[in-house]
């Protein structure tokens, strides 16, 4: 699995037109599934996001965690993360799950995060054409490979 987070102060994610998921302060996550990932992969991440450490504390240091903050998720599911670019112009997605593996796997993850958050997850709606707006805060951005757990 790959995750894109960023930290908001604001994101929402309209699909025709209408909201399907808006937070305030919290993060906008892009997640995307291959069909190497497992629910140990899965587990990992959720526990990794969470976890993160980058809201300021009052020394304006990065030291606060999402949950410390009150902050919220929106999750938004993204197979353009597998994009490979090395050959040509036109990226190949094949590393990216197949919808069978993916869906699941992303319904997983809104159920992990909505467990480990006692939150509920905004989301957006998997394979739609989603447009997605945020504030990021900082700027911060963190990506995140399960498979290059550094």
């Amino acid at each position: 699995m790959r995750a894109v987070i960023q930290r908001v102060s604001e994101a929402s994610c309209r699909v025709e037109g209408s909201i399907t998921g808006q937070i305030g302060v919290g993060f906008m996550v892009l997640l995307g599934v291959e069909d190497a990932d497992t629910d140990d992969d899965l587990q990992w991440l959720a526990q990794k996001i969470t976890g993160l450490r980058v809201f300021s504390d009052e020394n304006g240091l990065m030291n606060k965690a999402l949950a410390d903050v009150g902050g919220d998720i929106l999750l938004i599911s993204q197979f353009t993360l597998f994009a490979q670019t090395k050959k040509g112009n036109r990226p190949s997605f094949i590393r990216a799950a197949r919808p069978d593996k993916a869906i699941p796997m992303y319904e997983q993850m809104i159920r992990t995060l909505e467990t480990i958050t006692s939150k509920k997850i905004a989301t957006g709606i998997f394979g739609a054409d989603m447009k997605v707006n945020l504030v990021n805060d900082g700027p911060v951005t963190i990506t995140i490979d399960t498979k290059v757990r550094e």
